[in-house]
């Protein structure tokens, strides 16, 4: 696993660990990441399952409830299949949108 840190951000990219793995170590050295919002990006794989974003889920919640943003990037992925409980975008860019967003509606209050 590769990781960036952009300003307030981390950004995880997944070289060939499983998704299992790759969430293991997430949330072994969570600490670090735990004030930053995160983008998780899962370019290696082929295809990225529902099962494979499901278990991103609980570290999703844990850390959307800290009041930070929590993306999956992958181009890969079929959108209309993902739960609406965790963000997965296709590109980068939506990912860093998908934070500015949710960075002015908790400024807001909502």
């Amino acid at each position: 696993m590769i990781i960036d840190r952009d300003e307030n951000t981390t950004i995880i990219t997944q070289e060939t660990a499983t998704v299992k793995a790759l969430v293991s170590n997430i949330e072994k050295d969570y600490h670090t990441y735990k004030n930053y919002h995160l983008i998780v990006k899962l370019s290696s794989l082929d295809k990225v399952l529902l099962e494979d974003v499901i278990e991103f889920l609980r570290l999703s919640k844990n850390h959307r409830a800290d009041k930070k943003t929590f993306v999956i990037v992958s181009e890969k992925v079929d959108l209309e299949e993902m739960p609406e409980e965790i963000m997965v975008v296709p590109t980068m860019q939506e990912a860093y949108d998908i934070i500015e967003m949710e960075d002015i509606e908790r400024d807001l209050g909502f």
